[in-house]
């Protein structure tokens, strides 16, 4: 869905945008505000009402306020509200219990993998890196779903002439 330029003309001047850093924050605010509002449609499709609406409740289940989550992005940290049910049966499935880490983990993985890196190297990558504690066996399950194309990509067949250029050079400052 693309933006039309007055309406980014509008966003600039409504936000006072001036710097790269004012863009970020403003990207970081809309992504939590669109993950929020992605977060209650979950719960209106799962308990078949919208919020604040007067229904007789049927299944016995309704909202029961929401608890505070500390997501990790690739806009940085920040705070949502997830909404909760009373019989606890609600299971986002944008975010699901007990991730923290939206930034695309499994795409780091899967490129730790590929330069080579052992699963508990990349465990250990993780845990220093981003404080993410996955373990070995989770590292495995991920690179096991890429094993065949990597399999392919190192069984493909070679050209028989590589040319490359070897370049060597002496600085001599005086």
């Amino acid at each position: 869905m693309a933006v039309a330029k007055d309406q980014i003309r509008q966003i600039i001047t409504e936000n006072n945008i001036t710097s790269v850093a004012d863009v970020y924050s403003l990207l970081k605010d809309s992504f939590k505000d669109i993950l929020q509002e992605l977060l209650e449609a979950e719960m209106d499709a799962t308990l078949g009402y919208e919020k604040n609406c007067k229904v007789d409740f049927k299944n016995g289940n309704k909202r029961n306020g929401h608890s505070s989550k500390t997501l990790k992005s690739q806009y940085g940290e920040f705070q949502i509200d997830v909404p909760r049910d009373r019989n606890g049966e609600f299971e986002p499935k944008l975010i699901p219990k007990y991730q923290r880490d939206i930034s695309g983990i499994e795409e780091k993985v899967i490129s730790l993998y590929a330069r080579g890196m052992s699963t508990r190297d990349i465990h250990d990558q993780l845990q220093e890196l981003y404080g993410i504690e996955l373990s070995a066996e989770m590292v495995s399950k991920i690179t096991d779903k890429i094993l065949p194309e990597v399999k392919e990509w190192q069984s493909r067949p070679l050209n028989p002439i590589y040319p490359f250029v070897f370049m060597d050079c002496i600085l001599v400052v005086v």
